[in-house]
Parts: C-alpha cells; structure tokens; sequence
C-alpha cells in the first residue's frame, strides 16, 4: 500500500480576455481495488457559472464547467490523493485455455470486447501486423504472457521516448517507421499490434509516479501519461506501458480508460477571440508518495494550437 498524491495544473494564457465555451475536464482518478481515492479537489479560476460531474460511457468522470464573462487566464488545478496498491504481473492468472495464443474469447464476452478489438488505423501494406507477428513462435503455440511481456520490453528497448508539444496521436506505421514516438503514441501501436493478433485493447490516460530524479526512474513524468489495457480471460484488463516496460498497475494512477484517444482528453473546450489572442498552454504535473521528499516535478510550458490536453 502506497499513499500517492497529485497536483495538476493546466494554465491558458491569452493577449486579452476572451470568452469561453463549456469545458470538458478529466483529471479524477478510478476507485477501483488497488487504487482507492482518499481525496479529490478541483479548483477553477475564473470561477464557472455551473460545474457538474457525470460518467461517460465508460465509466470514467467528467466535470463539464460552463463560464460567463471573459477573461485573459484559464486556470484548473487539482489535488487528489489515493491508496495505491501496487502489484507486478509477470504472470497472469489466466484461465486454462488462454494461457497459450491463440485461443478464442468467451460468447457471452464477445459482444462487448469486439469494438475493442477492431482496429483503428489504417494499415493496408499490413506493417503493424507484421511487426506483432515476430513474437509469435511460428509453428507452434506461444505462451499468452511472454508474447505480451516481450512486445512490451521490445518498444521499450527499441524506441524512443520524446515528448510531443502538438495534440494527436501518430499513426502506428508512422510511429513504428520512426522508431520513436510520445507514451500516447508507443502505447498506441501496441494497441494495435496487439489487435492485430486478435486481443482486446484499451487506452488509458492518467499519471505515472517517477520514485527519484536522481535515479534512472521512469519516462513521462511532469504531464499526464498514457499506456494500454489488454483483456485476458481470467485476468481481466491487464496493465501494460511500453514507454517504461512496466507490467501490472505499479506506479502507474489511472484516470481514464477509453477505446479511442481523443475520448481521454484531460481538458478540451473552446475559446471565442482573434486567433492572435492565444499565448500558450502550461501543463505542470508533480506526483508524490506519503514519507518521501523525492518526487516527480517537471514544470514546463507547452503551447497548443487549440484548447486541447492529451497525455505525452
């Protein structure tokens, strides 16, 4: 048990005040049974007219904030601090059918894994699928684990972490073609990759906990962090981030869990102004745990062309 806390915030600066649209904000994390929320606050300056909480449809909250009036400075700032219950995963506790690939899913489970498993890029000279294809043993059955552990530490030994100041992601091709790429855009072809063969496979958007600076740590602190879900009979959705080759859950905070990226975005809304009024957008992210002087704190300014956040 690990007592983590967050402080998030996203700061847009404009030339003059402007007016704005309703906001779109999704920073609280999932209670779920390793990760308990303790504590939850959001503060907002200006302050909105209406600030409501809904579930979308998959179960993740959304605040929607409604303003009135204008104003040079769009501030939201969040403090949250949750029981993290960490755990390795080096062996699921799959059932027996599904502990060799290939195996098929359930019929009552299918109707709701199938728009997970459907791809969502592109790839007709079929890259992606032959990339996630060399980790299977041709001719014979491959261990369900090992095929996903091994896919997990090949992106993370063989690409390269960069952060991404624009919005979006890279498409799979393009990412495995560079052989570098954002966490959104590493998770994103493993996603795919394993899609390809098949396997059910979510984005999941929130916070990474980066034990020391001082230390090689983890990549992708300082913003929010993206990694990916993958269903296993008997498992469930099981954690995997192949920017850090992390499997299961450990120092990894989860907010949001869609099928497609843009449904994750942390802050979207809209402004009404000269396009030259926009300055930049300010994302500071600071992740520490309870009894320890040593956390994560990268404080940097990225702009956006539009009022749009996504994990890099």
């Amino acid at each position: 048990m690990t007592i983590l806390s967050v402080h998030h915030v996203t700061k847009y600066r404009y030339r003059q005040p402007v007016l704005f649209g309703q906001h779109r904000v999704m920073f609280r994390p999932r209670d779920s049974y390793d990760q308990r929320l303790l504590s939850s606050s959001i503060d907002i300056t200006p302050e909105p007219t209406n600030l409501r909480w809904i579930h979308d449809v998959f179960g993740n909250c959304v605040a929607i904030a409604t303003f009135a009036g204008r104003a040079d400075e769009l501030c939201f700032e969040t403090r949250i601090t949750l029981d993290h219950t960490p755990s390795n995963a080096p062996h699921f506790e799959m059932e027996e059918h599904a502990k060799t690939y290939p195996f098929s899913y359930g019929a009552d489970e299918m109707p709701d894994l199938t728009r997970s498993i459907e791809r969502q890029y592109l790839d007709p000279d079929r890259e992606v699928d032959r990339w996630a294809r060399q980790f299977l043993r041709q001719g014979r059955k491959t261990e369900t684990a090992s095929l996903l552990m091994t896919m997990t530490n090949a992106i993370r030994e063989g690409f390269s972490y960069e952060r991404r100041v624009e919005s979006g992601i890279r498409e799979p091709k393009l990412t495995l073609k560079l052989r570098r790429g954002s966490c959104r855009d590493l998770a994103m072809l493993m996603i795919e990759a394993v899609r390809a063969l098949g396997f059910p496979a979510r984005f999941v958007s929130g916070y990474i906990y980066v034990p020391s600076r001082d230390e090689p740590g983890h990549l992708g602190g300082g913003s929010t962090h993206a990694w990916c879900q993958v269903y296993l009979p008997g498992a469930g959705w099981v954690e995997f981030d192949p920017t850090n080759g992390i499997i299961g859950n450990r120092d990894l905070i989860r907010v949001a869990v869609v099928r497609d990226p843009r449904q994750a975005i942390p802050v979207s809304g809209t402004w009404t102004g000269f396009p030259s009024d926009w300055i930049d957008m300010e994302v500071m992210v600071k992740v520490t745990s309870e009894g320890s002087e040593k956390r994560n704190s990268a404080d940097e300014a990225r702009p956006r062309e539009r009022l749009r956040g996504l994990g890099v």
